[in-house]
């Protein structure tokens, strides 16, 4: 099938954010029928595609999850913005009687070929009673496809590869996007509830991982953090030490960071930064190359020292505001930058991606009285989260 018979005509709108003027468009739009949530997001670099997915509910309730979804985008570079086909559903990407949810896209570069992982929940049986009773209806699942999301595999159940998986009161993956190291390691996060032999404990953020492009997949030493949704991506200090930075979920008032150094081997939690503000909301981390202040947001790819962009509702107690954060030294929690308020208003989960050049792509959950009512794309770049993050520090002094 041509590339250009997927693609249709969406919802773009000029929106004004914090004094600059850029694309958002509906990628996902809400109706009596159906709630779309919970995005995520690929960028295929040689194609310029991007396909992004999200959770498509009965209802705005967790437990109302009918299908995965994916819209096509293409980068239109002549203005810097995406057109988007109309959504489809990711049939395969589900197990009979459960609900598939958290979809978590993955690339393995030398193969070509992109996983998506999710899990399938049994029923409607929420969360908080797997919580409760102890009883985890979760599974681990993904599907791959080696056509750019064109067609799919067949289920890869992994649960009871994993023996552990068969411990935990439930678990989740993402929700967001995975990543592949520079040595090749394919790492997907996750959190994970356990009891003792009391109650439950305090959730804990860890990665799933494959050091053979996705034959074989183990799991990492967890954070000793209550942590719950996350994200990942690789950095390293100044000798090229690689390492995997954390960003995630908390139910205390801050984000959780810590860092791993790529051997699975588990995490060291960073010195909480008060700048990244929790409200209670999953929230996105990319790293990318070091920019030049000279050349601003141009092509820095031979650059070895990568510096990470963060997205999340800026707000301390509501899901409003999504802002973008700025991190030049990853290694350090407190160097984030004040956030650039990317969307006023009903912000919710979101999700970035880098697409090269300075730029970037987010997928963001949003709407005029609530975040769930679509989830829309903004292109931007480096200079625009500077300048943004500029005028944001005038304005508060």
């Amino acid at each position: 099938m041509a590339l250009g018979s997927f693609f249709q005509s969406s919802t773009t709108t000029m929106a004004a954010f914090k004094g600059f003027h850029l694309q958002r468009q509906t990628v996902f739009k809400s109706d009596k029928n159906w709630v779309y949530r919970i995005p995520s997001l690929f960028y295929e670099r040689e194609s310029k595609i991007l396909l992004a997915f999200s959770e498509q509910r009965s209802s705005s309730n967790d437990a109302s999850s009918k299908h995965l979804v994916m819209s096509r985008g293409r980068l239109k570079e002549e203005d810097n913005s995406i057109e988007w086909s109309e959504p489809e559903r990711v049939e395969n990407a589900h197990l009979h009687g459960h609900r598939p949810m958290n979809p978590c896209p993955l690339y393995e570069k030398t193969s070509k070929t992109l996983f998506l992982f999710f899990i399938c929940v049994e029923g409607t049986y929420p969360e908080c009673m797997q919580i409760f009773f102890n009883r985890n209806k979760a599974r681990l699942c993904y599907i791959k496809s080696n056509d750019g999301g064109q067609s799919w595999s067949e289920v890869t159940d992994l649960t009871d590869v994993l023996s552990e998986i068969r411990t935990w009161a439930t678990f989740a993956v993402g929700p967001g996007h995975g990543i592949q190291t520079e040595s090749g390691r394919l790492i997907v996060p996750m959190y994970r509830y356990v009891w003792n032999t009391l109650c439950y404990q305090p959730p804990n953020a860890l990665y799933l991982f494959s050091e053979n492009k996705g034959v074989n997949w183990h799991l990492s030493g967890f954070i000793k953090k209550e942590s719950l949704e996350c994200e990942m991506a690789e950095v390293s200090d100044d000798t090229g030490l690689k390492y995997i930075y954390c960003n995630a979920r908390s139910r205390k008032s801050y984000r959780v960071e810590a860092l791993d150094k790529n051997d699975g081997a588990g995490f060291t939690v960073l010195e909480q930064d008060e700048t990244l503000v929790e409200e209670g909301c999953q929230g996105s981390v990319v790293s990318f190359p070091a920019q030049s202040e000279v050349t601003h947001d141009g092509d820095q790819s031979q650059n070895l020292n990568k510096w990470l962009l963060f997205s999340h509702p800026s707000h301390k107690s509501k899901r409003i505001d999504l802002g973008v954060y700025l991190n030049e030294t990853p290694l350090l929690s407190k160097t984030w930058s004040k956030p650039w308020i990317m969307n006023s208003g009903p912000s919710g989960y979101s999700e970035l991606a880098y697409i090269g050049e300075g730029r970037f792509v987010c997928l963001f959950e949003c709407g005029k009285s609530s975040e769930i009512e679509q989830i829309a794309s903004v292109v931007f770049s480096y200079s625009d989260v500077k300048q943004g993050i500029r005028e944001q520090t005038i304005k508060k002094r």
